[in-house]
């Protein structure tokens, strides 16, 4: 990835919002407030799916009612823009159908968005886990920041002193492009940045022979990175290793840090990961309490090229 980008990134010219209408009281002032930060252009989405434009008629049949529903988003979003308008933020109200994974991707390539913004929301009291699954295809089908701002998100106090940037890294070399795009971030915020590393728990290592803490080969890797992380963008960065469940170390010490942003590296997961929902990045994304920036592994990109060259030779 060239510097370049990363610095586009972090000061997004365009910014994406993903809707279902529902969440824009809660996504909207994260997003407000990001353009106003980078005098961002922003770009409300809805993708219209077939359920929401049956409508019934006088004898109870259903039928298709497209221009209805695409009236009714409109009406939904415009305020929104009106109240932006008012900030002195260009905004414009966008309504398509189709699949909503694929209108977002395109979308954000016709208008050349640099980060897509999206909420998530709770399906399930068990653990918050079952989460609208749009946000994640999204985070997982393109390649630019996605932010996902959660169910317990909140806005940063502006009374806080400082801004905390916290960014998990697996120490694998494909984390070294998330690992950049935070530092970036934290340089434009004028945040600290923490990187994260969770080692298995303490007892674990020990059964197997394997140093901890301090004496470990990943707080040496992790330290290495945080000199090369921030060299790069010229700012100073904190490594942090800690031992326990990857997910819960890493809400625990945004919590701890009163942290503004977390950053991740999202991968490519198999079919009956998908299914579960047992994975790191998911279980963040459900209980964060301040917004999300993922960005997907490179090493995704080109499997999944590789798959499709191979596939349209055969």
């Amino acid at each position: 990835m060239r510097d370049t980008d990363f610095l586009r990134w972090a000061h997004p010219a365009t910014i994406l919002v993903a809707t279902d209408l529902s969440d824009l009281d809660h996504l909207m002032p994260f997003a407000l407030e990001q353009a106003a930060d980078s005098e961002a252009r922003l770009f409300l989405l809805h993708v219209l799916s077939s359920s929401e434009s049956i409508a019934a008629d006088p004898t109870g049949m259903p039928y298709y009612d497209t221009s209805s529903a695409l009236e009714i988003a409109e009406q939904m979003m415009h305020p929104w823009c009106d109240h932006a308008s008012r900030r002195g933020i260009r905004c414009d109200a966008l309504v398509r159908e189709g699949h909503a994974t694929q209108q977002i991707a395109a979308a954000a390539r016709q208008f050349r968005a640099d980060r897509v913004l999206a909420g998530t929301r709770s399906r399930s009291k068990l653990g918050k886990l079952l989460i609208g699954s749009v946000a994640e295809q999204v985070l997982r089908s393109v390649y630019l920041p996605v932010m996902t701002v959660g169910p317990e998100a909140h806005l940063r106090v502006a009374s806080e002193d400082e801004r905390i940037v916290l960014h998990a890294t697996t120490l694998r070399e494909t984390s070294r492009p998330s690992a950049a795009l935070a530092c970036q971030v934290a340089s434009a915020q004028k945040a600290r940045l923490v990187l994260l590393h969770v080692l298995p728990p303490i007892p674990e290592m020990q059964r197997k022979g394997m140093p901890t803490g301090f004496d470990s080969v990943a707080e040496r890797e992790l330290r290495m990175l945080a000199e090369e992380t921030g060299a790069r963008c010229g700012s100073g960065v904190e490594p942090l290793v800690v031992h326990g469940n990857p997910s819960i170390e890493i809400l625990a010490t945004a919590s701890e840090l009163s942290a503004s942003l977390i950053v991740l590296g999202a991968t490519q997961r198999s079919a009956f990961e998908n299914l579960t929902r047992d994975r790191t990045v998911y279980r963040v994304l459900a209980h964060a309490r301040c917004p999300v920036l993922t960005l997907r592994e490179p090493q995704a990109m080109l499997s999944e090229a590789h798959t499709e060259t191979a596939a349209a030779h055969h």
